[in-house]
């Protein structure tokens, strides 16, 4: 099977049905894991982005959160929250069809902090030196949750590990 092309055809489903441009296979072992298009016109859920509903039902049916041993492919160049989630996943290769400065002429995300060409700049600047206003609260008692954490996780401070890839 052509997954890039199962890619496109979900993306361009998606957009005859009133939906966004976007769509994403998992593919492990030579067959698709998981698939879906971006949600969010449907939904009015601004995290509803193909990758990640599709990352969901991946890890939903293995029952892990991670992903190794899959390829990703994706219509066009993640988001930072989407190639934050596939990070997160650890897929083995990511295979992206489009670029952002390729369909930028076809297609404006019209969000109040989020402009194609200078999201990832503004995400790679600290904190408090975003358009997105943040402000940094301490507060003690935030910290006891992770202290809660890692009582219960067998103490000191752990890295997650992949059950699949640990010997």
């Amino acid at each position: 099977m052509d997954f890039a092309q199962r890619t496109v055809d979900i993306a361009r489903r998606n957009v005859t049905e009133g939906g966004r441009p976007f769509a994403t296979v998992i593919v492990k072992d030579g067959e698709i894991l998981a698939e879906s298009a971006n949600k969010v016109a449907q939904t009015s859920d601004p995290t509803a982005h193909a990758e990640i509903l599709a990352i969901r039902e991946a890890c939903m049916r293995l029952g892990t959160e991670h992903l190794t041993g899959t390829t990703i492919y994706v219509l066009a160049h993640p988001c930072p929250m989407c190639l934050g989630s596939l990070y997160y996943c650890s897929p083995d290769e990511v295979v992206f069809l489009t670029t952002r400065e390729a369909y930028e002429p076809h297609y404006v995300d019209d969000r109040k902090y989020f402009e194609l060409d200078t999201f990832y700049s503004e995400f790679a600047k600290n904190w408090d030196e975003r358009r997105l206003p943040m402000r940094y609260e301490p507060h003690g008692a935030a910290v006891d949750v992770y202290r809660l954490w890692q009582e219960r996780n067998g103490g000191g401070p752990r890295r997650h590990v992949d059950p699949a890839t640990s010997s």
